[in-house]
């Protein structure tokens, strides 16, 4: 069972040529060439980018704004929280490939237990992403503050 939305904006994007292609969104704002990196056996080709390294950035940038989100309506900042996503691919157990993903959320400006629980609010209530991932994706939070 999934949750139904009411769409308040709606992103684009065509993908041509699979993991060795390019992709880009309908409006031009965002356009990448892609290729398999050496790791997986590809070629790793410069000046290119994976699929993975698309979802961690986007993901690392709606983790940072929920965290934003929380942080305000708790009267609290949290707009130098730093987020890196680290997004792992690999063989499941179940056949196929599968993702895990570390999140990464520093801010010395902000207790550490302040700052886990601004993140883990973000994390269980507000990011698309999170939402998205949950019961399907291995979600790791780790998180340093002052």
């Amino acid at each position: 069972m999934t949750d139904s939305i009411t769409p308040l904006f709606t992103a684009t994007a065509t993908a041509t040529g699979g993991r060795n292609g390019r992709t880009a969104a309908d409006d031009g704002s965002v356009a990448a060439d892609l290729s398999v990196p050496k790791a997986m056996g590809g070629p790793g080709r410069e000046g290119t980018t994976t699929p993975e390294h698309l979802f961690a950035a986007g993901y690392a940038a709606c983790f940072g704004g929920a965290m934003d989100f929380v942080a305000t309506q708790q009267k609290k900042n949290a707009k130098n929280a730093q987020v890196t996503a680290e997004v792992s691919i690999g063989p499941r157990e179940g056949g196929g490939f599968g993702l895990a993903v570390v999140l990464r959320v520093q801010d010395p400006s902000m207790p550490t237990a302040e700052l886990r629980a601004i993140a883990e609010a973000a994390h269980a209530q507000v990011c698309p992403y999170s939402h998205a991932t949950r019961g399907n994706v291995d979600v790791r939070l780790e998180v340093a503050g002052a």
